[in-house]
């Protein structure tokens, strides 16, 4: 008896780099025929339409939001460094102090047993000891000093960076309820439109809406699939279709893309 092979198909894997040009063949072998199929890409391709007319109506709003909270992230890092360096010069000021004690006390010690001395080798001695001790007591007076200086210079700049932030700050809060505004008004019908979208993008194979999403974000107005243009013309980069292709936009049966920009052409009222 002989046995019957059951022919698999094989699947083609996904190139990122596909085109509706690339997929005629498998846009033709479809389960779902071909009337539907564009009918389908071209309200994706409405509803995504609209989606980017209601993102552009925030205008610059997010990117500006974006940079005023980039600028207050540094202007706090900055703020943040220049305590560092202040609680450093503090500490450098406890540390002066602290010798300048211990130095008093050995000058003082010094000074003490000058009143013993019984030769002027041991007397140069102790007085050597003692230009010593002035010596560096004079260093740590010079780095309190300095140190107290740097800490007025960084304060003040503190203050500046401070003024810059709450200022920064306002303008942020602003912006931010300027944008939710925008945002709350049109979120029932964004949220529509994307229910719309997903449920189109649903009904398309992977390979069709990988390469609708790849034209989409390669060409300057984002449309993969346009109608015809004054009736003679590509809706996408308006080169002029010939007769017979304008006849199968027309019936709406066949896949027809724009042989200048790859595009494909539809017929709404199909």
């Amino acid at each position: 008896m002989a046995t019957t092979k059951k022919t698999v198909k094989i699947q083609t894997p996904i190139d990122e780099r596909e085109t509706f040009v690339s997929l005629q063949k498998s846009f033709a072998e479809s389960e779902q025929n071909t009337q539907e199929k564009l009918k389908t890409l071209y309200e994706l391709q409405a509803a995504d339409n609209e989606i980017e007319r209601l993102v552009q109506l925030r205008g610059e709003l997010p990117a500006e939001v974006a940079v005023l909270e980039d600028e207050i992230a540094g202007l706090k890092g900055k703020s943040s460094h220049i305590e560092e360096l202040v609680n450093g010069y503090v500490q450098t000021i406890d540390s002066a102090r602290k010798q300048i004690v211990e130095l008093d006390a050995d000058i003082q010690k010094y000074n003490e047993q000058l009143a013993n001395i019984t030769n002027s080798r041991e007397y140069d001695s102790i007085n050597k000891e003692i230009e010593n001790q002035g010596l560096l007591r004079a260093i740590c007076e010079k780095n309190i000093s300095e140190a107290k200086a740097a800490i007025e210079e960084r304060k003040a700049e503190l203050e500046r960076i401070g003024d810059r932030i709450t200022l920064r700050e306002d303008d942020l809060a602003a912006k931010k309820e300027e944008l939710s505004t925008i945002v709350e008004s049109t979120a029932k019908e964004e949220k529509a439109l994307r229910e719309k979208r997903d449920a189109c993008a649903a009904k398309i194979d992977d390979r069709t809406l990988r390469a609708y999403e790849r034209i989409c974000a390669s060409v300057q107005n984002h449309l993969a699939v346009v109608p015809v243009f004054n009736e003679d013309s590509c809706g996408g980069c308006f080169c002029t279709i010939t007769p017979q292709r304008l006849i199968d936009i027309a019936s709406g049966k066949k896949l027809v893309i724009c042989e200048h920009c790859g595009r494909i052409i539809v017929n709404p009222e199909i």
